[in-house]
């Protein structure tokens, strides 16, 4: 009986590569954003050109300063910057780039491996991988020294592209779970008080190298830079121009090094992502059964007075941890407040009076305390009936206040005393910084009652349309009169300095205290009958948003 060879079986055919598709939905996604508005097409194209000049400004600033005895140190630094850069922007932007979830491709039969090229190769579509090689290509031709330096800069660039683009993809990868709940949310709220102080910084760093051989400031924070990857891969240029070949292989192998372990932290990190069931909402809710239900609360709640202060002050609380918008007046009053005698002590012009921005700052927030309720106003008008319900209201909140405002001026004034100096006024401006506080509760609660606006819950706007002209009368008309009823004070001080009555300047810390509880305590009775008779115009005012 004849056999009959079987045939072979034909190879399994290769999976088509992943690469192009994605580059393909990037561009898909970029265009189809671009198509919902004129208004949006010419952000984006207005914010394009403004990067590429800026990119170009910057590439062609590092090749003039080519032959610095100081260019390495400069070069270092902007390249860790730029890294620190990609590695933030995913947390407060993370609605920037639809392909940095991967919770959307869960349902695809997708390998991480492959699913990792494909990204990586998608990332680098956009202006900040264009701006990224524009610094690290100036940054290149501005330290290297030779045709083996040029060679080592090519790989540097590439390295370091690389390692940008992984990081800021593993860190979006590890944190997507963060970005897409509420709480990642108010993080991204928050990202404006982080770029305010960054540029502060950098406002602060232009002035000191503007400076006659400022650049060489930058030496010890290049020493230390230069083994940081991917900075060491700039620094690897330098050394490789001079010779040291030792040190150059160093820094390459850092840098290298770090692109390895970030790409296999965001495979490990997808893997989980695109396998793990998403628990969190079982956590929360198992969190919220667990929890006994205590007739006198537990936590703070226990530690607030009884009566309708307690539970104002608890739902004032509440808003400031919760809601985005009142969590971001709070950041920027603490963060500027606490940084205005910063800058101005490192710009050299610093002073321990500019420690009046705490108060200012944080009184501030007084003022449109029923826009932040918004419609659900009309459940907190539903308890008052008198003006003696009105000052209870206001007062729970301005107690609220006063509980984060007032520690928090007593370490600004004091760390401004201690840094800036001189200790012998701390109580000069701590007892006129108390006073300010108190005046501007007082008008803040005034100009609560008279002058309501609504704070819009969706958008970027703090003040409903149409009403901008209420919200800035509001604000300053209310810091002029706070800074008339805090004219005693002032007075006084200027009395006692120039009666040489300098032994009795103590004093301004305790009459300050007392005067700015008395005119707080004005200011709320003098506005809770107007509260009263103004619910209607209220509500109607801050349910606009």
């Amino acid at each position: 009986m004849s056999t009959r060879s079987a045939a072979p079986a034909a190879p399994p055919a290769a999976a088509p590569s992943l690469t192009p598709v994605f580059v393909r939905l990037k561009l898909s996604l970029l265009r189809n954003g671009l198509r919902q508005s004129t208004g949006r097409t010419l952000a984006y194209v207005a914010s394009v050109v403004v990067g590429l000049l800026f990119a170009a400004g910057v590439m062609a600033g590092l090749i003039a300063l080519r032959g610095n005895a100081h260019i390495g140190s400069l070069a270092v630094l902007l390249t860790g910057i730029v890294t620190l850069g990609w590695a933030v922007m995913p947390l407060f932007f993370p609605t920037g780039d639809e392909t940095l979830d991967p919770t959307r491709l869960v349902m695809l039969p997708l390998r991480p491996r492959s699913l990792i090229v494909s990204l990586l190769t998608a990332s680098l579509i956009g202006i900040g991988p264009v701006f990224t090689v524009a610094l690290v290509t100036g940054s290149v031709i501005a330290v290297a020294d030779g045709p083996v330096a040029a060679v080592v800069g090519v790989l540097a660039a590439i390295l370091v592209v690389l390692v940008c683009v992984s990081l800021a993809r593993a860190v979006a990868t590890a944190s997507v779970r963060l970005l897409t709940s509420r709480r990642g949310r108010d993080l991204a709220v928050l990202g404006g008080l982080f770029i305010a102080i960054g540029a502060q910084g950098v406002n602060i760093a232009a002035t000191k190298l503007g400076r006659p051989d400022g650049l060489s400031a930058l030496e010890p924070v290049g020493e230390v830079l230069r083994w940081v990857p991917p900075a060491s891969a700039i620094s690897a240029v330098q050394d490789a121009g001079q010779g040291a070949y030792g040190r150059a292989v160093a820094g390459l192998a850092l840098t290298a090094l770090a692109l390895a372990l970030l790409l296999w932290w965001w495979q490990r990190t997808l893997t989980t992502v695109m396998t793990s069931p998403d628990s969190s909402t079982l956590q929360a809710a198992g969190k919220d059964s667990g929890r006994s239900s205590q007739p006198g609360g537990r936590g703070l709640a226990r530690l607030l007075p009884g009566g309708r202060t307690g539970p104002v002050m608890l739902r004032m609380m509440r808003y400031a941890w919760r809601d985005p918008k009142t969590k971001m007046a709070w950041a920027m009053a603490i963060g500027v407040g606490l940084m205005v005698p910063v800058v101005s002590s490192l710009q050299g012009n610093g002073t321990i009076y500019t420690s009046f921005s705490a108060s200012a700052l944080l009184g501030m927030q007084m003022y449109n305390q029923f826009g932040q309720d918004t419609s659900a106003f009309w459940m907190v008008a539903s308890t008052i009936s008198t003006p003696r319900d009105a000052y209870l209201e206001l007062r729970a909140r301005a107690f609220t206040l006063a509980l984060v405002a007032v520690p928090f001026v007593t370490v600004v004034v004091a760390g401004t005393a201690a840094f800036i100096g001189p200790w012998s006024d701390f109580l000069e401006v701590y007892g006129l910084s108390l006073a300010l506080l108190g005046a501007l509760l007082a008008t803040g609660a005034l100009a609560s009652a008279l002058f309501p606006y609504s704070i819009p819950s969706e958008g970027n706007k703090n003040v409903a349309p149409g009403q901008g002209s209420i919200a800035w009368f509001s604000l300053f008309g209310g810091i002029v009169v706070g800074s008339l009823l805090s004219s005693p004070m002032l007075a006084l001080t200027l009395w006692l300095h120039l009666a040489d009555l300098h032994g009795l300047l103590w004093i301004l810390l305790p009459v300050g205290a007392v005067y700015g509880v008395l005119i707080a305590q004005l200011g709320l009775r003098v506005a809770a009958p107007r509260v009263a008779r103004r619910l209607p115009e209220i509500l109607l005012a801050v349910s606009k948003g």
